[in-house]
């Protein structure tokens, strides 16, 4: 071993790093091939700030706006630092393609992001940050949303790792 990984730090490639209108309060993931997303809402889910489908999650934000997205890709599952973010869930998704979508809920599809990922089943963290930051008409803010994803993952449930209290 060398380098990161020798070192003991993680090693993992950025996909994406930018910012994406959450229109709806909400920002997808999904496989290139499955354009459908889910539409069962509930109160619980909202909480959970994921949901998660066969082949795609959304992500739930708390401004109805452009707000700042990192999309990492990890060789494995990396540890969850808990300490660091006010909300941290975990869920998993197909992506036979191996070509995801990020978008805005209201994005026009064609022109969105496309990040390569090994195909097959995804694990994915999202950890969300300053959420409490959100000034009176909850336009802005400094809340910041990261999305991990990682290779084979076990299909289980959406599993809140962290909650934050506003939820």
């Amino acid at each position: 071993m060398t380098g990161a990984a020798a070192a003991g730090f993680p090693v993992f490639k950025v996909l994406y790093q930018g910012n994406l209108f959450a229109d709806y309060f909400q920002i997808y993931l999904r496989d290139e091939a499955h354009p459908d997303l889910r539409e069962d809402y509930t109160d619980q889910t909202i909480a959970r700030r994921l949901a998660a489908g066969a082949y795609a999650i959304i992500l739930h934000t708390v401004r109805n706006t452009t707000v700042p997205v990192r999309v990492e890709w990890h060789d494995h599952r990396p540890a969850p630092d808990l300490d660091a973010y006010q909300h941290v869930v975990e869920a998993d998704f197909d992506c036979p393609s191996g070509q995801l979508v990020l978008a805005g809920l209201t994005d026009y599809d064609p022109t969105a992001p496309r990040l390569a990922v090994k195909a097959g089943p995804v694990g994915i963290r999202a950890s969300l940050s300053g959420l409490n930051t959100l000034s009176e008409d909850g336009l802005e803010g400094d809340d910041h949303y990261l999305m991990q994803l990682w290779p084979g993952a076990d299909p289980q449930a959406v599993r809140v790792l962290k909650a934050w209290p506003g939820s």
